[in-house]
């Protein structure tokens, strides 16, 4: 298989945990896991590249790298502008077709080439509000991890780079690898852009319970009824209680993310099964072929025929 060519576009003083998770999800080479992905860095001005955490890195390539990039990612911007050069250089880029992908305040290279116009993008929420001013044309949500427009996507800082990276795994070669993918990483296989950035200040008095229990409990039963009640009385707690926790922790309540786990559930199936749509909706739990294809086409953007066909393909 012809490895897919990712390319990081480095810039002093380079954040080093942005690059990092471009790094671990696209370099990384894991046992036991077929290799996708051949991953670069290059810079403006190749060679020593100052980093925010005091030291230098050594980058050899210049622009002339993205070139032959498939994705290019751009791992942070901490001066928020770009050079004319750099500029030119990811137009061309988007131009041709390659996928660019922003991490944190990378998105503001995005805007600035003039990428984001007319469109939806984030990033760290304390510099929302701030691209929102530079870039009237950009519509900025703040709060959600990170948005996928196909050709352009924007995350939320730290942690929502690595979301991003493995949604673009998923994107690329399926639910099954990008889990597979996440399982080495000790990472939750997916979180939805839509999560919110952050969860809400805890109310005084005793931190909640962890939710592991009751998360694992509800996982195994994903082919079965599985009712909000039935998760709290499991957690011993109430509807109202284990809602707002779900909220608290995921950004979305306990309903939204049974649904969820049975999506992802539902695709590793149809990826490496041969069992019929109305099998796989029993499985996982919806009772019928329309419901999945309802509920898969909202969540996929497409049928669960379509997605079988690229994904089997594609493996």
């Amino acid at each position: 298989m012809l490895l897919h060519r990712v390319v990081a576009l480095a810039n002093p003083p380079q954040a080093t945990f942005e690059l990092s998770c471009a790094a671990e999800v696209f370099g990384t080479e894991r046992p036991g896991l077929a290799r996708r992905y051949r991953f670069g860095v290059c810079a403006e001005l190749p060679g020593p590249v100052p980093t925010s955490a005091g030291y230098a890195m050594t980058v050899s390539e210049g622009l002339s790298a993205l070139e032959d990039a498939d994705t290019i990612v751009i791992p942070g911007w901490q001066s928020r502008a770009a050079t004319a050069p750099v500029l030119s250089a990811l137009r061309r880029a988007h131009r041709r077709g390659i996928r660019i992908a922003a991490i944190c305040s990378g998105a503001f290279v995005l805007a600035q080439a003039g990428l984001l116009d007319g469109r939806t993008a984030t990033t760290h929420w304390r510099l929302a509000a701030d691209l929102a001013a530079r870039f009237p044309r950009v519509r900025v949500d703040p709060d959600v991890l990170y948005v996928d427009h196909g050709d352009v996507a924007t995350s939320a800082g730290t942690g929502a780079g690595i979301d991003l990276c493995l949604h673009l795994v998923r994107a690329d070669h399926g639910a099954a690898y990008a889990a597979q993918v996440a399982r080495h990483m000790v990472m939750p296989p997916h979180r939805e852009g839509g999560q919110l950035q952050y969860a809400a200040l805890p109310e005084r008095g005793p931190m909640p319970d962890s939710l592991g229990p009751v998360l694992e409990w509800a996982a195994e039963r994903l082919g079965e009824p599985l009712t909000v009640d039935q998760m709290a009385a499991y957690a011993g707690v109430s509807s109202r209680t284990l809602a707002r926790r779900f909220v608290d922790r995921f950004g979305t309540g306990p309903g939204q993310w049974v649904l969820s786990r049975r999506i992802d559930m539902a695709r590793a199936l149809l990826e490496e099964t041969d069992l019929s749509v109305d099998a796989v909706a029993a499985r996982v739990g919806l009772s019928s072929a329309t419901n999945l294809r309802r509920r898969f086409h909202h969540a996929v953007r497409t049928t669960p025929a379509a997605y079988r066909r690229a994904f089997r393909q594609r493996g």
